[in-house]
C-alpha cells in the first residue's frame, strides 16, 4: 500500500512538472511601442539631438536680467502675454533710488541759487568798476569772475548727478526692448533679484529674471552635430532635414538657417551642462512652420535627421 502511494505521489509530481514547464514556455506577445520610434527618411542620414527655440536673428531666446539690484515689487506681465518694444514687465522697490534722486535735484536747485547769487555780486562789483575803478578792486573783481565760473561748473556738475541719479532710477523698471511673447518669469513679488538673475529654488542656480521669445510664425530648432560628423554634412544648398516629435509619430520637414561656424564642447541639452571636453560639436539651426494639431513649445527636446534629399514617403 505504502508503494502504490509512493508511486502515486510521483506520478503526480511529474505530471506537475511537465504541465508548469508547458505553462512557462508560453510568453506573453509584447505591448506595441506607444509611438513609431524616429526613423532614418535618409539613405545616408546624420542624426542629431535637437531642441526648439523661438526664432531670432541671432541667438537663442531673449534673457532679461536688472541692471540694478532690489527687492521685486510687483510683476507687470504674465507668462505667455505678448509684449510690444518698451512694455514694462516687472517694478523693483526703488525707494532708497528715488530719495538719492531727489536728493540729486534738491542739489541742482542749490547750485542754480548759488549761481544767481554770485552772478548778482558781480554784475554789482562790475557795474561799479565802470563807474569808477577806483571803487572796487581788481583782485575783487577777478575773485567774483572766478566765483561765477566755479558756480557754473557745480550747477552742471549737479545737473549731471541729478541726470545720472534720474537714469538709474528708470532702471528699477524692466522693459521689453523688442517685441515678443513671455514665455518664462522667474521670480515672484518679494524676491530678491541682482544682474545675475534670480534664484531658483528647483535647480539651485542662477536664473534669468524673464525669457522672451517669438512665438508668431515660424519656430527655430538648434541642434547639434558630432565633430566627427562634419565632413558628412551636405552642402547647405542640398541640406535637408526632418524633425520627429517625441511621444508621437508626427515628423516635420526642416528649412536651413544657418550654422554656429563655431565647434564647441557638447552639452547635455536638458540642463545645458557641458560633457567631456574632448568632444565636441557644431551648432546648426533649422525653422520649420508649425504644424496644425500639435502642440509645441520653445524648449522641447527632438530628434533629428539631416540629409542630401528628401525621403521616399508611403
Amino acid at each position: 500500500m505504502r508503494n502504490k502511494i509512493l508511486i502515486g505521489l510521483a506520478v503526480v509530481g511529474i505530471l506537475f512538472g511537465l504541465g508548469n514547464s508547458f505553462f512557462l514556455k508560453i510568453r506573453p506577445n509584447p505591448q506595441p511601442p506607444a509611438f513609431k520610434p524616429a526613423s532614418n527618411p535618409y539613405p545616408k542620414g546624420i542624426y542629431a539631438n535637437g531642441i526648439i527655440e523661438s526664432a531670432q536673428q541671432s541667438g537663442s531666446n531673449v534673457n532679461i536680467y536688472p541692471e540694478v539690484s532690489g527687492t521685486v515689487l510687483k510683476i507687470l506681465v504674465a507668462e505667455g502675454q505678448k509684449v510690444r518694444s518698451g512694455t514694462p514687465l516687472l517694478e523693483l522697490d526703488d525707494r532708497v533710488q528715488g530719495s538719492a534722486t531727489e536728493s540729486a535735484k534738491a542739489q541742482v536747485d542749490v547750485a542754480a541759487a548759488t549761481l544767481d547769487g554770485v552772478q548778482a555780486q558781480f554784475a554789482k562789483l562790475k557795474a561799479s568798476w565802470d563807474l569808477d575803478q577806483r571803487s572796487v578792486s581788481r583782485d575783487a573783481l577777478d575773485t567774483a569772475a572766478n566765483a561765477v565760473r566755479s558756480a557754473k561748473a557745480g550747477l552742471e556738475l549737479a545737473r549731471k548727478q541729478y541726470q545720472a541719479s534720474e537714469a538709474l532710477l528708470s532702471r528699477y523698471v524692466l522693459k521689453a526692448v523688442s517685441d515678443g511673447t513671455i514665455l518664462s518669469v522667474n521670480t515672484a513679488p518679494g524676491s530678491y533679484i541682482s544682474s545675475q538673475g534670480g534664484y531658483s529654488t528647483y535647480t539651485g542656480a542662477m536664473a534669468p529674471v524673464i525669457v522672451m521669445g517669438s512665438m508668431n510664425g515660424e519656430l527655430a530648432v538648434r541642434c547639434y552635430v558630432d565633430e566627427i560628423l562634419i565632413q558628412r554634412l551636405p552642402e547647405p544648398s542640398k541640406m535637408h532635414a526632418r524633425m520627429s516629435i517625441r511621444g508621437t509619430s508626427v515628423t516635420v520637414p526642416l528649412k536651413f538657417v544657418r550654422f554656429q561656424p563655431n565647434v564647441s564642447p557638447k552639452i547635455e541639452l536638458s540642463s545645458q551642462r557641458s560633457e567631456r571636453v574632448d568632444v565636441r560639436v557644431l551648432p546648426l539651426l533649422f525653422s520649420f512652420s508649425r504644424p496644425e494639431g500639435i502642440t509645441l513649445y520653445p524648449g522641447q527636446l527632438v530628434d533629428i535627421y539631416i540629409g542630401e534629399e528628401a525621403a521616399n514617403r508611403k
